[in-house]
């Protein structure tokens, strides 16, 4: 069941490097026309509604991310659905491209709050009222919590990705045997494979979101 997560390749070239490079050719790209068509219209009307949902608690300093988390949005949703469909990767399953996103991010965030507000990035590891004999635990645990953040939305990502896939599997190799011996059983585990890849369908979009809106989070408090 694990053998769909594995790194594969094809007459020498990695199939991740075809599964990261080829969404971008899904979309299209704007002309210098008057009038755009439906569907550029419609996917400028759907970066401009989720950037500004991201960004509406973020002060005008930090719109300058705006691109950037917009980018990573559409990738991450790209990678996340087209993973869903029979005989393709799914890049995003694998921990060390979630981290490789996730890492950079993070520091980012870190680095930009430590350069503009460096006395509330360090008043953050202490709140305010804090007992003297628990101040060292206390800067500790924050510190620690500040580390775990990259962890944190890397294992997320993977973690739901490979769970959705895995019952995929599962349930449709359950349906495919009881097919032979139990049609009626069988039926009813074709209907909840159905249920079950319209919220993996949800889920592919949701947590892509949430990676994004968690790293805008830490942007807003560094």
């Amino acid at each position: 069941f694990f053998d769909q997560f594995s790194l594969t390749a094809f007459m020498g070239i990695p199939l991740i490097a075809l599964a990261l490079t080829l969404p971008w050719i899904l979309y299209p790209t704007p002309q210098n026309r008057c009038l755009n068509n439906r569907l550029l219209t419609l996917q400028a009307c759907f970066i401009r509604q989720l950037t500004h949902q991201l960004f509406l608690p973020i002060n005008p300093g930090g719109h300058k991310w705006a691109l950037l988390l917009a980018s990573v949005l559409i990738f991450l949703i790209t990678l996340n659905l087209l993973g869903i469909l029979p005989y393709t990767f799914t890049p995003t399953t694998q921990l060390s491209m979630n981290m490789g996103l996730a890492v950079p991010l993070w520091l980012a965030t870190v680095l930009i709050g430590a350069r503009h507000q460096p006395t509330h990035s360090l008043a953050h590891l202490l709140p305010v009222g804090t007992p003297t004999p628990l101040i060292p635990i206390l800067i500790m645990i924050e510190t620690i919590s500040q580390f775990i953040r990259p962890i944190a939305l890397g294992v997320r990502l993977t973690a739901n990705l490979t769970a959705g896939h895995l019952l995929i599997q599962l349930i449709s190799t359950a349906a495919f045997y009881l097919a032979f011996t139990m049609p009626t059983v069988s039926i009813l585990t074709m209907g909840l494979l159905l249920l079950l890849s319209i919220l993996e369908l949800a889920v592919a979009i949701i947590q892509a979101y949430v990676f994004v809106l968690l790293v805008s989070l830490y942007l807003q408090d560094p």
